[in-house]
């Protein structure tokens, strides 16, 4: 269903109430009650054979006697009885249903079955469900109230949640600010029918919409999810809050990237990739979503400080600084308008601190701000401190020039094209007892916090918010690569049912791939061994185990390295292989591999792929070797990346300045390491049978790459076919 399908669910002109009921405690009654109240426009059905009105309403016996078709049904009866409901809408051309009932699959196998039959119900007649399991839906904008929420305002911010109690809190905080409106709610619930991509499709299309905030518990199909944000995020910002930010690493991973890709880490990457800004706290949800719904996004990281103490101002620069935003330097010119301005003993190098210039004429806060908005390379300011709180601290005789100063600043974002947030003291107070000049800042669009880390926040949001467009760089053509080497390889392991792709193989399909490989020779025996040794020309060697039942070979004590002459060769592949025969009973070995041994020096990194079983196949990227699982210093990505996915990722991790050259040394050959990882991305996506793939360690040169190891493993449905047809476990 296209997103404009879902604007007759989600924006009714008719609605018919299933379980209508004279019971103020039940559902049938209230949202009926509400509709009421509150002024809905479109025709309203309740429907219950017993009686014949209710709220003054006629009630219809059942959906069969309604006179046309309509766009919606409340559906308040148990989950029993639902199946049968959603066939009478279907027969009635009702086009979507808000099944609140839980029971279903939340619930078990006999819910299973309940949602199931609903699904098919739903299916055979079109009928599309919100829920079930759900608090319901509103849109205020139609004074459609399908919840319960008491005075709701009107306003340009959409919610989706999963948790009724997260969204009643997000509700009431918005009444608290007093300022924040929202549009439209979708209680998601069990995601039955309508997934959250249709969700966000639709929010995309709403004019009445220009933010949406979203609370995510899990996806079922994260994917689609991903790619209905990438399309509304450079239009509309989407603030999420994943739950679930504890989450261990994968017990039957069989690679590090599996070990290492727990739940939350994946989220947090590729929702942040799709142009997500993600709240970290429940309680900057709204703020975040508050400032992005009044304001010009940042167009650089750089900001201006204008506090008149210099504790804020100092607490202010290192908040700043800790959320990756800079103090932007100030003009000459700038400093010179300020200095004229404010008393001797005030800081005009940003973080500019008034020291008292404003006490007596609060006016100087509209001056002062206008003069660093003009500064070009200022494109935000902060204001904090006693702001809005003059007449209250020092004389009522001060309050008429706050007033003239706030109608000056709340002019400035609009006209600056430069967002402005503030930070009081007196924010702090009730709502009805904060001074009037916060009240209108505030009324004018301006956010206004008590909390100087929460003000700080939001401007991190604008900038990121900013730079999402940027960061959708356009996927480059995937270019003409050869197949043919792994197509054998693949009908070469369901032939034998195993998914392990062996190491020499898996380099052999990566070159025909495209990539640039060291050579490597599989040897069978001593004699094959030293023939490898004397073609590859190259001293010294290293060795390595090949077998399916052997993924860790150093463990295995099936390694070694630095093999330079003849003899060494014959001794080393009779010490691997004893060595792999005495670390695993009866190991299947295809042989030994004979590699050049790197050059010294370069950065370790690894690079690898996992399947997801919600956002299908991620990308990792980090410090590699034998270390990789005990520094974590890993960042992921959804596939298919770009090369500028593959260059953020390599500025994400902790330890990026290593890329760079530490201690006088050369900085990696980043564009050679971008260039592997769209490659590998090009793989992964040309061929679903791969679940896993770790290539570690890879060694980073200032000009070039090394691949030390290859790790691959195909998907269990990807060979268990052939494998069952020849009677052997996969």
């Amino acid at each position: 269903m296209a997103s404009s399908e879902l604007v007759d669910i989600l924006s009714p002109n008719s609605i018919a109430i299933v379980g209508a009921s004279k019971n103020p405690a039940k559902r049938g009654y209230r949202s009926l009650r509400k509709l009421l109240d509150d002024g809905y426009a479109g025709a309203i059905y309740p429907i219950n054979p017993k009686e014949s009105e209710i709220c003054g309403v006629r009630c219809l016996p059942d959906l069969g006697s309604l006179p046309g078709p309509v766009d919606l049904a409340l559906v308040c009866t148990p989950a029993t009885t639902v199946a049968s409901v959603i066939s009478e809408c279907a027969a009635k051309g009702v086009r979507g249903a808000v099944v609140l009932a839980g029971g279903f699959a939340e619930a078990g196998d006999d819910g299973s079955q309940f949602q199931d039959a609903m699904l098919a119900a739903a299916r055979a007649g079109g009928v599309r469900i919100i829920g079930p399991n759900t608090s319901g839906m509103f849109n205020t904008h139609k004074a459609c109230n399908l919840v319960g929420f008491s005075d709701l305002r009107k306003g340009s911010i959409g919610l989706l949640s999963q948790s009724g109690n997260m969204a009643l809190s997000l509700v009431t905080e918005a009444q608290a600010n007093g300022h924040v409106g929202l549009s439209t709610y979708v209680g998601v619930g069990n995601e039955a029918d309508i997934r959250f991509d249709e969700y966000l499709d639709y929010f995309a299309a709403d004019p009445n919409t220009n933010v949406v905030i979203a609370y995510v518990e899990g996806l079922k199909d994260g994917r689609r999810f991903l790619n209905a944000l990438r399309r509304i995020s450079p239009e509309k910002p989407v603030v999420i809050y994943k739950s679930g930010r504890t989450s261990a690493g994968r017990d039957s991973a069989k690679s590090h990237t599996g070990a290492l890709a727990g739940e939350y880490a994946v989220s947090e990457a590729v929702l942040r990739q799709a142009g997500a800004i993600l709240a970290h706290r429940s309680d900057e949800i709204l703020p975040i979503a508050e400032a992005l719904s009044l304001l010009p996004p940042l167009r650089s990281r750089r900001l201006a400080v204008l506090a008149d103490g210099g504790g804020h101002a100092t607490i202010a620069a290192d908040a700043l600084s800790e959320r990756g935003l800079a103090l932007a330097p100030l003009s000459e010119e700038t400093r010179r308008r300020l200095t004229a301005l404010l008393p001797a003993s005030a800081s005009v190098i940003n973080p500019v601190d008034l020291a008292g210039g404003t006490d007596s004429d609060p006016s100087v806060f509209a001056a002062c701000a206008e003069i660093l908005l003009l500064d070009p390379m200022v494109d935000g300011l902060l204001i904090s401190g006693l702001y809005g709180g003059y007449a209250v601290r020092f004389s009522e005789d001060l309050l008429a020039a706050e007033v003239d100063a706030t109608n000056l600043i709340s002019a400035m974002p609009p006209r600056f094209g430069k967002p402005v947030v503030v930070h009081s003291l007196y924010s702090a107070l009730q709502a009805d007892q904060r001074p009037l000049p916060l009240l209108e800042i505030h009324r004018a669009g301006i956010p206004v916090h008590s909390s100087l880390e929460t003000a700080v926040r939001c401007m991190q949001a604008l900038a990121e918010s900013g730079e999402v467009g940027h960061a959708f760089a356009a996927l480059p053509p995937k270019r003409a690569q050869h197949r043919k080497i792994f197509e054998q390889v693949l009908a070469r392991c369901r032939a034998e049912g195993r998914r392990v792709v062996l190491e020499h193989e898996g380099r052999a399909s990566l070159r025909d791939f495209g990539l640039d490989l060291t050579p490597a020779l599989l040897a069978v025996d001593e004699k094959e061994a030293e023939e490898a040794f004397r073609r590859l020309g190259t001293k010294p060697v290293a060795m390595k185990i090949v077998s399916r039942d052997i993924l860790h070979k150093t463990e295995a004590g099936g390694v070694k390295l630095d093999i330079a002459d003849v003899a060494s060769v014959r001794s080393s592949f009779l010490e691997i292989v004893a060595n792999a025969e005495a670390a695993v009973m009866s190991p299947n070995i295809a042989g030994v591999l004979v590699t050049p041994m790197a050059a010294k020096g370069g950065v370790e990194v690894i690079v690898g792929v996992v399947r997801d079983a919600s956002y299908g196949p991620i990308m990792m990227f980090g410090l590699g070797g034998v270390l990789v699982e005990v520094l974590r210093d890993v960042v992921f990505r959804a596939l298919p990346i770009s090369r500028n996915d593959a260059f953020t990722m390599l500025d994400e991790i902790k330890a990026q300045a290593v890329l760079d050259g530490v201690r006088g040394g050369a900085p990696v050959d980043r564009d050679a390491l971008a260039d592997f990882m769209v490659s590998i991305s090009d793989l992964v996506e040309a061929f679903p049978e791969i679940d896993e793939l770790d290539i570690n360690p890879i060694h980073a040169y200032p000009d070039g790459l090394a691949v030390l190891d290859v790790r691959i493993l195909l998907t269990a449905s990807s060979i268990v076919r052939t494998a069952e047809k020849q009677g052997i476990e996969a």
